[in-house]
């Protein structure tokens, strides 16, 4: 089962992608002689659209084989029989094992796919 991104949160960065995309042009264009600094906005542009298109190959989270994952550069992922506790604290999921926490951010789960998730952490009958 993969938890998709809410695409309002994966607008945010296309949007900012691409106005920064268009201020490093306008500033390349505009200019005789571009500064150093104004490759910047290009760094700038190309991190916000590479999370955007990372974000829509990649879902948030995937549940498989038992396995919670949460994808991303630094993600992590904790087997669902060894979740000791589930904690609700601001909107957010704090799934508690023995040696680690996990901590799932609902705002930024589509609706539907968060309805999913609910239902897979309630067959789990922890606190």
């Amino acid at each position: 089962m993969k938890v998709r991104y809410r695409n309002k949160h994966m607008n945010f960065n296309l949007i900012f992608g691409l106005i920064w995309l268009a201020w490093f042009f306008i500033g390349m264009f505009s200019k005789e002689k571009p500064h150093w600094t104004d490759y910047g906005w290009a760094v700038i542009s190309a991190t916000y659209l590479i999370a955007y298109f990372y974000q829509r190959k990649n879902k948030y989270l995937t549940i498989k084989s038992g396995l919670l994952k949460v994808n991303g550069p630094f993600g992590k992922e904790v087997r669902l029989t060894d979740i000791k506790r589930i904690k609700k604290f601001a909107g957010d999921y704090i799934l508690k094992t023995d040696n680690t926490e996990l901590i799932i951010n609902t705002q930024i789960i589509e609706p539907h796919s968060l309805a999913k998730l609910n239902t897979e952490l309630q067959k789990l009958n922890v606190e």
